[in-house]
Parts: C-alpha cells; sequence; structure tokens
C-alpha cells in the first residue's frame, strides 16, 4: 500500500514538473518571439511557430500568442492569423491581450479586414484602452459612415480618465478625420490641454487628407519643435496647395531644420515633392542630384517639367535615367510622350517610341498617348494606325483621335470620327475637340448641329462655339452667344478674346476696338490678357492703314512696361532639339543663320511678298526695317537653321508657341520644300506646290 501511494505521489511529481517545464518552455518560446519581433524579424517569429506548431494551442502563453498574431498583423499574413483565432477565439473574451492582437490583425492587414475587427470589438463586454485605441484605428482604416456612428457612440460612452491617454486621442482625432468629420476633430482638438506632437500631426494630416491644407500650415505656425513627421507633413501640405506661398514657406523651412532632417529620405522626398508641385523645378532638379535615384522619383521630376511646359528638360532627364541605369517602366513612358508631343518632331518621337517595350503598347494609355502624339507631330495617318489598333477605345481615345483631325484641318474625318463615339462616351472634351476641328476648317453648319444636340454646355463649350463664329466673320451671332451664356454667368475673357481674334482677321478695327473697350471695363485686373488684347489691336489699326493709332498704342505698350509673350520656336536638326527665341543670337552658328534669312527675304521678295508690318509690335529702332525685324522671328530663324545645316533638305518640322506667319507659305514653294508648323491652336501643313493643309482658313 505505501508503495503504491509513493508511485503515485511520484507519478504526480513527475506530471506537475514535466507541466512546469512545458509552461516555462513555452513562455520561453513568447519571450523568444518578442525578441524577434521587436528587432522586425516576423518571418522568423512565424518559422520558429512552425516548428511547434503541433502543440495544443492551450499550452501557448498569452504572450505566445499576442506575438504570433503581431508577426501575422506585419506581414499581412491574413491566411495564417485567420487560423490561429480560429484555434484561440474561445480564450478571447477572458484576455485582453488576446483580444487585442486579434484586433490589431484584423485592423493592420492590407486585405481590408477592418470589419472583422469591429465584429470582435462587439465581442467584448469589458474593453480596455488598448482596445478601445485599435477601434478607432479599424474604423479610421474603414472610413465609412458606420464606422463613423461607431466612433461618436464609443467616445461618448469611455470613462472620462481615457481622455487622458494621449495616444488613444490622436487615434480618435485620426478617426474623425479619415471619417471625414472635421468639425468634430476640431472640437475635440481644441478641448484637449496637453498635446503632444503626434496629436498635432493627426490633425495636420486630417486637414489635408479633407482639402483643408493651408488650416494644416496654420496648424503647423503654433508648433514650437516640429519633429521630422511633422516636417514631412508641412510639405505635404505646401505640395497640396501648389501656390506661391506654399512655395516660399517650403523654401523658408527646409533652411532652418537640422542638417539631420535631410538625412531622412521620407523627408527629402517630400520636400522634393513640394518643389515640383509648387513649380520650382530648378530647386526640385538641384535637390534631386543629392538623392538616391529612383525610377519613381525620375518620373515625379519629368512630371514637373512637364507642367512647366519644359520638354528639353524631361526629355534630358530620360536620357540621364538610361546613363543611371535606371529602367524606364509604363509611367516614364507615358511622361515623356508628353514632352515629345510638345515638340512635334517627327525624328525625335520616332528615336524613342522604338526603344518602348511591346508590352507596353498594348497598354491603353501608352496607345491613347501615342495617338495624340502623332496627331500633334502631323502625321494622322499612324494616329490612326494606332487607334485601330485599340481594343476597347474610351473616351479619351476618340477623343484624341478627333482632335488629331482637327489639328491637321481634316474638319470632316473629325466630324465622322466624333458620329462613331458611342454615347456614353461622348463628354466635354469630346465636343470640345469636334467643335474646335470645326472651327479652324471653317465647317460652321456642321458646328451649329454639334452645338445644339450638346445637353449640358459647359463655359469651354460656349467659347469654341464663339471661336468657330468668329472665324468665320459671324460677329453678330458670336454676339448673341456671349449675351446668352452672361445671361446666367459671369464674363468670361476668353470668349471676347476669340471676336477680338476674328476681328483681326479681317482687319475690322471698328469691332476690334469695341471688343477691346468692353473689356477693359469687364476685366481691369486682367493685365497679361489684356496686353495680348492690346497688341491684336494695334496689329488690327496697322493693316487697315491707320499707323498713328497703331503706334499710340504700341508706344503705351512700351512705357508702361508692358511685355509681350516672347515668341518660341522648337524644330530638329540632325537628331537634335534646338529652341529659338525672337532675335536670337545664342546659336553659336547665328551669322549663318541670319545671312540664310536675309537671302530668304530677297527671294520672298523676288516672288512679290510683301512683309507685313502690323505684327510688330513695338517702335522700330533707328538701325532696324521692317524685314529685319520679321526675319528675326523664332520661326524664321529656325527655317534658316534648317537650311544652314541641310541646305537640300525636303521636309522641316517646327513647333511654336505663337500664331504662324504666312510668308511660310510662300517659303515652302520657293525651295520645294514640305514645313510643317504647328502653332498655338493647329497644325499647318505647308506643301511645295504652294497649297497649305489649312486652305488660307487662319
Amino acid at each position: 500500500m505505501i508503495t503504491k501511494i509513493l508511485n503515485y505521489r511520484l507519478t504526480s511529481m513527475i506530471v506537475f514538473v514535466n507541466r512546469s517545464i512545458i509552461i516555462k518552455s513555452k513562455f520561453d518560446l513568447g519571450i523568444q518571439m518578442k525578441q524577434m519581433n521587436d528587432n522586425k524579424q516576423y518571418e522568423k517569429t512565424l518559422k520558429l511557430f512552425d516548428q511547434h506548431k503541433n502543440t495544443n494551442i492551450d499550452m501557448f502563453s498569452s504572450l505566445t500568442i499576442t506575438q504570433i498574431l503581431k508577426a501575422c498583423a506585419h506581414l499581412g499574413d491574413l491566411q495564417r492569423g485567420l487560423m490561429i483565432y480560429s484555434l484561440i477565439s474561445s480564450r478571447m473574451k477572458d484576455d485582453s491581450y488576446i483580444s487585442a492582437s486579434s484586433i490589431h490583425l484584423f485592423s493592420y492587414i492590407k486585405n481590408k479586414m477592418a470589419f472583422r475587427a469591429i465584429d470582435l470589438f462587439k465581442e467584448i463586454k469589458n474593453p480596455n484602452e488598448i482596445i478601445i485605441n485599435l477601434l478607432f484605428n479599424a474604423c479610421a482604416n474603414l472610413r465609412t459612415e458606420e464606422a463613423l456612428n461607431l466612433i461618436k457612440k464609443v467616445s461618448t460612452t469611455i470613462p472620462k480618465s481615457y481622455y487622458l491617454n494621449s495616444y488613444l486621442i490622436t487615434s480618435l482625432l485620426d478617426a474623425f478625420m479619415k471619417c471625414k468629420d472635421v468639425e468634430n476633430a476640431q472640437l475635440l482638438f481644441d478641448k484637449t490641454k496637453n498635446k503632444p506632437l503626434p496629436m498635432y500631426g493627426a490633425m495636420m494630416k486630417g486637414y489635408i487628407e479633407n482639402n483643408s491644407s493651408h488650416k494644416a500650415i496654420d496648424l503647423f505656425n503654433q508648433i514650437k519643435s516640429p519633429d521630422e513627421i511633422i516636417i514631412n507633413l508641412l510639405f505635404n501640405a505646401c505640395a497640396r496647395l501648389g501656390t506661391e506661398d506654399a512655395l516660399n514657406l517650403t523654401k523658408k523651412v527646409s533652411k532652418e531644420i537640422p542638417k539631420s532632417f535631410h538625412l531622412n529620405f521620407r523627408t527629402l522626398t517630400s520636400l522634393f515633392d513640394a518643389l515640383i508641385k509648387c513649380q520650382d523645378c530648378s530647386n526640385a532638379e538641384i535637390l534631386y542630384s543629392k538623392m538616391n535615384k529612383s525610377v519613381i522619383s525620375y518620373g515625379n521630376l519629368m512630371n514637373g517639367f512637364n507642367y512647366e511646359k519644359n520638354p528639353l528638360k524631361t526629355l534630358s532627364l530620360f536620357n540621364q535615367m538610361k546613363l543611371d541605369h535606371i529602367e524606364a517602366d509604363l509611367i516614364i513612358y507615358l511622361c515623356v510622350i508628353k514632352p515629345l508631343s510638345q515638340i512635334g518632331d517627327n525624328s525625335m518621337c520616332e528615336s524613342i517610341i522604338e526603344k518602348i517595350p511591346k508590352s507596353f503598347l498594348l497598354d491603353r494609355q501608352i496607345q491613347n498617348s501615342l495617338v495624340d502624339m502623332w496627331g500633334k507631330t502631323g502625321y494622322v495617318d499612324t494616329a490612326k494606325e494606332i487607334f485601330d489598333t485599340i481594343l476597347s477605345p474610351d473616351e479619351i481615345s476618340y477623343a484624341a483621335m478627333t482632335n488629331s483631325y482637327g489639328l491637321n484641318g481634316m474638319g470632316i474625318q473629325a466630324i465622322e470620327m466624333y458620329h462613331r463615339v458611342p454615347s456614353q462616351l461622348i463628354n466635354e472634351i469630346t465636343n470640345i475637340c469636334v467643335l474646335n476641328a470645326c472651327s479652324h476648317s471653317g465647317l460652321v453648319d456642321e458646328a451649329r448641329s454639334v452645338f445644339n444636340n450638346i445637353q449640358q454646355k459647359t463655359e469651354r463649350i460656349y467659347t469654341t462655339m464663339i471661336d468657330c463664329l468668329s472665324r468665320a466673320s459671324l460677329f453678330e451671332e458670336a454676339q448673341k452667344l456671349i449675351d446668352q451664356y452672361e445671361q446666367n454667368h459671369s464674363p468670361v475673357l476668353t470668349m471676347y478674346m476669340s471676336l477680338l481674334s476674328g476681328a483681326r482677321n479681317v482687319t475690322n478695327s471698328c469691332l476690334s476696338q469695341k471688343v477691346y473697350d468692353r473689356m477693359k471695363k469687364l476685366f481691369p485686373d486682367m493685365k497679361d490678357p489684356l496686353i495680348s488684347a492690346a497688341i491684336l489691336l494695334a496689329n488690327v489699326y496697322a493693316s487697315s492703314g491707320d499707323i498713328d493709332k497703331a503706334s499710340d498704342i504700341r508706344i503705351h505698350l512700351h512705357k508702361s512696361g508692358a511685355r509681350k509673350k516672347i515668341g518660341l520656336s522648337w524644330t530638329s536638326v540632325n537628331g537634335q532639339i534646338f529652341e529659338f527665341r525672337a532675335h536670337d543670337q545664342s546659336h553659336p552658328r547665328s551669322n549663318e543663320i541670319y545671312e540664310e534669312g536675309e537671302k530668304i527675304s530677297k527671294e520672298l521678295f523676288e516672288h512679290g511678298h510683301q512683309h507685313d508690318s502690323s505684327w510688330i509690335t513695338r517702335p522700330l529702332n533707328q538701325d532696324e526695317t521692317v524685314a529685319s525685324v520679321l526675319c528675326g522671328h523664332s520661326e524664321r530663324l529656325a527655317i534658316a537653321w534648317n537650311f544652314v545645316a541641310n541646305p537640300n533638305t525636303s521636309k522641316i518640322q517646327i513647333t511654336k508657341n505663337l500664331r504662324v506667319y504666312r510668308a511660310t507659305k510662300l517659303i515652302a514653294a520657293i525651295r520645294q520644300c514640305e514645313i510643317i508648323v504647328r502653332d498655338a491652336n493647329r497644325i499647318h501643313h505647308f506643301l511645295p506646290n504652294g497649297q497649305c493643309s489649312c486652305n488660307d482658313y487662319f
């Protein structure tokens, strides 16, 4: 009997010891996992778990389970997390640590499982501060009205002592902001006495996300010692605003922050983005030279230069990217196609487009961009070939093809394409493209038909129709449309500018003066457009023979310091892009270029051409003549350079930012060379036979 008792006690002791060893070993396992998680070695944590997965889950300590769930959350391993959750769900209600970890799992994972976290929360009877905090995070991820209602309900029922927890209040502020309840966030923030930096950060981020970046900046100005996160948010706010004031603040803060902040990749990236969005690509480029380069940062800077309409810089970046051995992705090629469209040179386009991988050429965004590019380059047939390869053309595809026809004087084809567009894909852009095509081809009846069938006529649609009527010298009808629009809207300057341009085309000085006077009365603060209008008015008077009035306007403009928009022309010669300004002397072969220009002028005179002095917008200097001034225009310099570099060239392509000059048509006939010129409005194909694609409908 004694032997049996001793054996029983011994056996019990062995079991107890074994159990103690198991419990201790499982607790040690939790410590090991925590150390791994603290070092962000989440995969090692799960590998360690796999080594013990055959153990009964009930034998694992709360620490072990919470560390496993934490690793799953950080790795986004939802499948494994759900498996573990299903095994330990019975322990949740009694273990706040496991409950919190489970909620954290569903809140953190990128698979949009925040709603599961809320379901778990509802099963917990007495949630503590940790669980409430995680609930607010889950609601912030959902961003729904239901989530907002739960936030409001919970925030009004939690103990007052919880409001002393800055972490919890920061999460609540973030949840309000992400659910777009800015008002309650502001009330809570204003009531809170002790505000740590993360709380300011939550508010600034919320303002930025809710399109109130100016409030984020106001809040920043209240902070005495901002950390890197706050600085990043400030730069983000400035980037969203994109104003001159935002740029000045960005520059000021970037100079004042500690040098250590400039070692932070996120801070540099935010600063870089702010400079680009505030249109200071020059400083952004300087900063970029000090940064680690990536395909994304190259794309951002390219976008910035594209926005500034600086195509040469974008293409230069593309070449630099190749030198840095960074492979271009689809976004980069979209960025590069845009400046090619702006320059409009066929040889340059071909040299770059042939490098695009075939797989990218099947992407509709690329296809749409190429249709637009080839149309703006003057190669409509190539644009149409690409359009025909698009499996499912969208509204952008149809608009790009319609616009390509319109730009190249093919109004009939543009209308035919417009009638092919499915009704659900017709939008403002499509309507503007077809009306613009009619405007530049003189198809007034067709334009009226399209305009009358448009249900929602926007400002831009009215403006394009008014331009069409003005080009056709139908000024009364154009004025009636303006009056009709102004019955319910404020006056629009571009509508009057279209009317004035039409009057200039037929040298109607009386109407031109009347329109200009009306513009001065309606838009007294719009200085630059009024300068352009005054120049047009002077041109009208000069063309009609009233030199005195033309001179008076030009002298007044000159004395007032008003500056005319600088004429720029781009042309590609032997694979290199050249930019010319009016009276440019920067080219190393300027003497030859001007000699060629004078030669062209003599040939024009011999063929009966008379220079149109109405295009000269300033008083002549003593050593100048009408011919010498007009020969110095950027377009003429670009043409001359092409003949200097290649005397027997058969085709010249030029892109300019102002109107084309009629003399170019005669130059093409004299030199028996096709000259394609894209001006601010359209593309002119000047042919060797003396004809132009616009049929002289300027």
